[in-house]
């Protein structure tokens, strides 16, 4: 039986089941981690109950439950005595979180290219035109937060809200790992690399998404600097020869 179309296309903080009357607690969540995505939000930034509860007029209470919530999503660590922090990634982490993204998108792009509609390209394709729009303007939140809600938009456009919140999540800690490990991919080459897995998806051709999704989220992780050179102490603190 084949699936009802997608619902219409969302961005990455609006992307999970959509909730008829969301919570303080959920709007509070919703935007760090729309500012994590767009990047506005760096590791290790404390996360100043206080200045939050301020921001949305509540209580501390209301502000430490959205942080609870936040730390359960490994976005957010909490230290005893010294408060929250937006978390910072370990090497290890980043590499599993790349692993889990291959495995994932590239079993959905699979199954997405056996049930994608002419409705559903054509939805992709207009993604597309706003990733590119934003690059050519260089609009860097927007841009961001395009390249990264293509992956939960292709769930969507699956069908499955379970699969498009998994994907939300682990998108927002793939934008934290490339913060801190300095991401050195272009926005261009990840827009283009876009377009290539949206005309596999539209030729039907399951193997050949599955290849370029993978290729994309590896050459995302490339860039990343997980393997910083170890200085050579003693050359640097070696006294400088005086002849």
């Amino acid at each position: 039986m084949p699936r009802k179309p997608a619902a219409p296309l969302r961005l990455i903080e609006t992307a999970r089941a959509p909730r008829s009357s969301p919570s303080t607690t959920d709007q509070i969540v919703d935007s760090i981690v729309t500012a994590i995505v767009e990047r506005r939000l760096m590791p290790g930034t404390k996360l100043v109950e206080q200045q939050i509860a301020d921001v949305f007029s509540v209580s501390r209470t209301v502000v430490r439950q959205a942080l609870n919530q936040l730390s359960r999503d490994r976005l957010v660590t909490l230290e005893p005595a010294r408060g929250a922090f937006v978390a910072m990634p370990s090497v290890e982490e980043a590499r599993q979180v790349f692993e889990v993204r291959r495995l994932v998108e590239g079993g959905l792009v699979r199954a997405l290219a056996a049930t994608i509609t002419e409705e559903q390209v054509a939805g992709l394709r207009a993604h597309l035109r706003d990733e590119r729009q934003a690059v050519a303007r260089s609009d860097v939140s927007g841009r961001t937060r395009l390249l990264a809600d293509f992956h939960v938009v292709l769930a969507h456009q699956f069908g499955n809200a379970v699969l498009a919140d998994l994907i939300a999540d682990l998108l927002s800690r793939s934008q934290l790992i490339s913060l801190m490990y300095q991401s050195g991919q272009s926005a261009e080459h990840s827009q283009s690399e876009h377009v290539e897995i949206v005309d596999a998806l539209a030729r039907r051709d399951a193997r050949a998404a599955v290849r370029l999704m993978e290729q994309h989220i590896t050459s995302v992780e490339r860039n990343l600097r997980l393997d910083p050179r170890t200085p050579d102490l003693a050359a640097i603190l070696r006294p400088e020869d005086p002849r």
